[in-house]
């Protein structure tokens, strides 16, 4: 039996436990309550817009509506430009929030040919991922393009750098500018690649793709030098590996270089 106050020291811990719990819970059943219902700005119609009218800045307007209510296919301020000058393809009534799917894809308005800078051609390769590393090549990348081919005198395999610094036009449809948003997810693989090239140089890459198989590297965006010296990879290399032991040798020269000049970079910091 309990004796004295420990019966009400008892009674009063248990209660405040009791009362910890029930506010625990009251709060709980609030957030779950609130959550969604945050308030997020979306794009929404100005006025009423007709179907087949092209979109200007003040046909658009901004409202705060729940969170639960927007999906990634309600257009966000964020990307409000890239709905400017796109046609609607059903009407659309003022305040109602703009939608993806109300608006024709960036494909049917672009031009790949705008892109292309004078005296330069575009040309188009096949690739698949494992020839555009992975699929992680994308538009405006600079690249490499490797080239593998029976050599006709000796029968045997070689590999050799074609050219190098060239500059991704598209992966597949998509450019530099278009908005994946407007590309429906399933569109957004592709199995080719588009380069700006000078003529001559498509003449090189149209024949190489006939003779044998072509595979691009990928370049960091401010390494745009031109390697002069280059050799070509054949079996004898690969076998006696007398010259991936130099390369081996330069690449370690190369890393531990770029390992000084960011610890360099990153001691110079300001905290």
């Amino acid at each position: 039996m309990l004796k004295g106050k420990t019966p009400l020291i008892v009674a009063l811990v248990l209660g405040v436990f009791a009362g910890l719990i029930a506010y625990s819970a009251v709060k709980k059943k609030e957030s779950d309550v609130r959550r969604g219902w945050n308030l997020v700005p979306v794009v929404v119609a100005a006025i009423d817009i007709g179907e087949g009218t092209v979109v200007t800045f003040d046909m658009i307007s901004q409202r705060s509506v729940p969170e639960q209510f927007v999906t990634s296919s309600v257009v966000k301020p964020d990307s409000a430009s890239y709905v400017v000058n796109q046609k609607v393809l059903v009407p659309v009534q003022a305040g109602d929030p703009l939608l993806w799917s109300q608006f024709e894809t960036t494909r049917a308005a672009e031009r790949l040919s705008a892109k292309v800078q004078k005296k330069a051609r575009a040309i188009t390769l096949d690739v698949g991922k494992s020839a555009s590393v992975g699929g992680w090549i994308r538009p405006n990348d600079h690249v490499d393009i490797i080239g593998t081919f029976k050599d006709p005198q000796t029968n045997e395999n070689v590999a050799v750098t074609l050219l190098q610094n060239v500059i991704v036009l598209a992966t597949g449809k998509l450019t530099g500018t278009t908005n994946v948003n407007l590309i429906p997810e399933n569109q957004r693989d592709y199995n080719n690649v588009s380069l700006m090239v000078i003529p001559e140089e498509a003449e090189i890459l149209v024949l190489a793709q006939d003779l044998g198989s072509l595979s691009l590297s990928l370049r960091n965006e401010d390494d745009v030098d031109a390697i002069e010296e280059r050799g070509r990879a054949t079996i004898n290399t690969l076998l006696s590996g007398q010259r991936m032991t130099v390369l081996a040798a330069k690449r370690k020269a190369l890393v531990e270089v770029i390992r000084n000049n960011t610890s360099t970079n990153e001691g110079s910091r300001t905290p």
